[in-house]
């Protein structure tokens, strides 16, 4: 048999199994409704605050939501340029899973959550127990009060497709991770422009910083001064927070009691060793002489984040 035949004939027996799945009583994908749902002919309520994006494809999304995981999988919502002016509410559609879904109380190892602290929890700007990483990043008192991350930020499109380069990727060119196909290295998401725009390393020499924050911030925070970073940074960059994922205001009020809202993003949580290059936003008085790091930076941030009259 060739690998074409037995490709086809694995896709085969896959879609007759998901085809099974469908049929049975206890299917469930995800937040779909289930097929006893469907069964029950419950009415399919769509979001009032959906975007007018998803309102043209309402009669998909109620297919969708009925039970049909391939017209899930391939709803228009997911694949530009629609991804683009979707908002929360269209994703919680089916998605809603993400902020309902908890830790687990005890690692399978037997170590209870509420006896260690997890990586985000090691600064003072986060507050309670574990929770999700989606909860985290929009429900959170932190969240709501500094960021305004919706769901189209980090994913902006999700096709099955690109899942598997074994499909998509001629053999010839499967070559980036030594020679074998580089399945483990696709994301559905751009990490390095989106994650590290907040957990990126602390740049101490691009500051001039003798070494890291947690290090040196003793020294510039003597008593009365809550937070060290603004010694410098109250009159410079203070436009870079002027984009549409963040709320300036609010790191603002929050950055007035600690320095750890400012390091928390820049450093504080790093899952990188490098840190973002950030737009190098011109300040009053600012030096025109361009440092050697600065010189392929931009000088505002893109215009899809810029905010209207800023």
């Amino acid at each position: 048999m060739t690998k074409t035949h037995w490709m086809a004939t694995a896709l085969t027996l896959m879609a007759s199994i998901g085809a099974a799945q469908l049929s049975s009583p206890g299917f469930s994908q995800g937040g779909l409704a289930t097929a006893a749902r469907a069964a029950d002919k419950a009415p399919l309520a769509l979001p009032a605050d959906r975007s007018e994006t998803m309102k043209k494809f309402d009669a998909v999304t109620k297919q969708a939501l009925s039970g049909d995981y391939e017209t899930a999988t391939y709803h228009p919502i997911h694949f530009p340029p629609n991804i683009g002016t979707s908002n929360r509410a269209d994703c919680m559609t089916c998605h809603q899973e993400v902020l309902t879904t908890k830790p687990r109380v005890e690692s399978q190892a037997g170590v209870k959550g509420d006896n260690v602290l997890a990586w985000y929890q090691t600064l003072d700007s986060y507050e309670g127990k574990q929770e999700s990483f989606h909860w985290r990043h929009l429900e959170s008192p932190l969240a709501k009060q500094v960021m305004k991350l919706e769901c189209n930020f980090c994913h902006q499109g999700s096709d099955p497709r690109e899942q598997s380069p074994e499909f998509t990727v001629p053999k010839a060119l499967q070559t980036s991770n030594n020679g074998q196909v580089p399945f483990t290295n696709r994301k559905r998401v751009n990490p390095s422009e989106t994650c590290l725009r907040c957990h990126g390393n602390f740049p101490a020499e691009i500051m001039g910083i003798p070494g890291p924050w947690h290090e040196q911030r003793a020294d510039l925070e003597p008593e009365g001064t809550p937070n060290g970073c603004l010694t410098c940074h109250a009159g410079i960059r203070t436009e870079r927070h002027n984009v549409t994922y963040l709320n300036k205001d609010g790191i603002d009020k929050a950055a007035e009691n600690s320095s750890d809202v400012c390091y928390g993003c820049h450093g504080g949580r790093a899952w990188y060793r490098i840190s973002y290059p950030y737009p190098r936003t011109p300040w009053p008085d600012m030096d025109k002489t361009v440092p050697d790091w600065a010189k392929d930076r931009p000088t505002k941030s893109e215009s899809r984040y810029l905010i209207s009259g800023k």
